[in-house]
């Protein structure tokens, strides 16, 4: 029997399959490939994956791993800008998830049965022009709009997720990007910071190892940017 998604959830369409095969082979690279070399992991993608006509697209991309039941952050490591194709790019976003996330421990097998994984296909990041600045922090749309800021040689991103379940408004949202690039809250709006904007696809299992749903938050409200520029 098939299980309803989640209030809030929508299950994955079958017209554009590439959310929910990004994010079956996610779990497959975390489950066959946990303690694995990187490069094997990436040469060893099945063709079902490879020949993907959406998997073979160059995209930003971000994998999540969250704990199941408790929903807590385990990881989440991806690439703001598209560098490969995303048979290659989700298995190694996965691995640094699971493994090179600076703030937690790597992952262990046997956390993979209480393991629930979530990818974010990004659009191509919009430069904000310095005249939008002062009405900024209001023209952000919660839940929609993602952040990058670079400052100083540093740079943070937030999912557009982030925001609506942190209950953030624009102006906490975008002192929050700052703290994520390790710098003061109000460094956005200092001459020689660079701001983004950016949406995100978003795929998650309600259950680990679960038939993937489309999780993209408020999707009506936002009209997705070219792939490609």
């Amino acid at each position: 029997m098939t299980r309803p998604p989640p209030a809030g959830e929508r299950s994955a369409s079958a017209s554009d399959p590439t959310g929910p095969l990004a994010l079956r082979l996610a779990r497959r690279t975390l489950e066959s490939h946990l303690l694995l070399p990187e490069e094997q992991a990436v040469a060893e993608v099945p063709t079902e994956y490879t020949r993907a006509p959406g998997l073979s697209e160059v995209r930003g991309v971000f994998v999540t791993l969250r704990t199941h039941p408790q929903g807590e952050l385990r990881g989440c490591v991806g690439f703001p800008i598209g560098g490969e194709p995303l048979h290659q790019a989700v298995p190694r976003a996965t691995l640094y998830a699971a493994r090179e996330d600076p703030r937690f421990p790597p992952v262990s097998p046997r956390e993979l049965p209480h393991l629930r994984l979530e990818v974010s296909l990004l659009t191509p990041p919009r430069r904000v022009a310095s005249v939008e600045r002062a009405t900024l922090a209001k023209s952000l749309r919660i839940g929609v709009d993602g952040l990058i800021l670079r400052r100083f040689g540093r740079e943070g991103l937030l999912l557009p997720q982030v925001a609506e379940e942190q209950g953030w408004d624009g102006e906490t949202f975008l002192e929050g990007v700052c703290g994520k690039a390790g710098l003061p809250p109000h460094s956005w709006r200092e001459e020689g910071a660079e701001l983004f904007t950016f949406q995100a696809e978003v795929y998650s299992e309600p259950l680990p190892g679960g038939t993937p749903v489309d999780a993209s938050p408020l999707r009506d409200r936002w009209n997705p940017l070219p792939r490609s520029e």
